[in-house]
């Protein structure tokens, strides 16, 4: 976009360029819930995001540094979508993200009940597919599939 600026002193004008805004033709959502508490949601919000990183690497940004050289972990390049519904729509985006077969996390009732890594594998390995009580989801891939996959959810408030 282009803008231009009067220098009134001499009448010249002069154009700056002003970068275009960043789009990402990629998204990352996050779908919570509806019924969780406060400390769950940010809580499931923080577990399911630290999937898509390692799993999908070019989603990460270069690290940061502020002015006076401290230095920073890298972070997520694009923003982080979050989303709720009820536990119905939750079920149904469950099922549309592994039909189309998008990179995905979930997070399950059972989990607020584990305290480690193990044993959170265990409880989701313990439960069908179609069983599990699921309390969030994230998913990561093209702005369309992901909105066909939170499809009937609500940005988060």
């Amino acid at each position: 976009m282009n803008s231009e600026t009067l220098d009134e002193a001499s009448g010249a004008t002069s154009t700056s360029m002003t970068p275009p805004p960043v789009r990402f033709d990629t998204k990352i959502a996050v779908l919570l819930r509806d019924d969780l508490a406060t400390w769950q949601r940010l809580n499931v919000t923080s577990f399911l995001v630290s999937g898509i990183g390692p799993m999908v690497p070019e989603v990460i940004g270069e690290p940061y540094e502020d002015a006076d050289g401290a230095a920073y972990l890298p972070m997520f390049r694009q923003p982080v979508v979050v989303f709720e519904a009820t536990k119905e729509v939750l079920k149904a985006a469950h099922a549309r993200v592994l039909s189309c077969g998008l990179p995905r996390a979930l997070f399950t009732s059972d989990l607020f009940g584990t305290g480690n890594d193990r044993d959170n594998r265990a409880a989701v390995r313990a439960v069908a597919t179609r069983e599990l009580d699921l309390v969030g989801l994230a998913v990561y891939g093209p702005r369309n599939g992901v909105d066909k996959v939170v499809k009937g959810a609500r940005m988060h408030p």
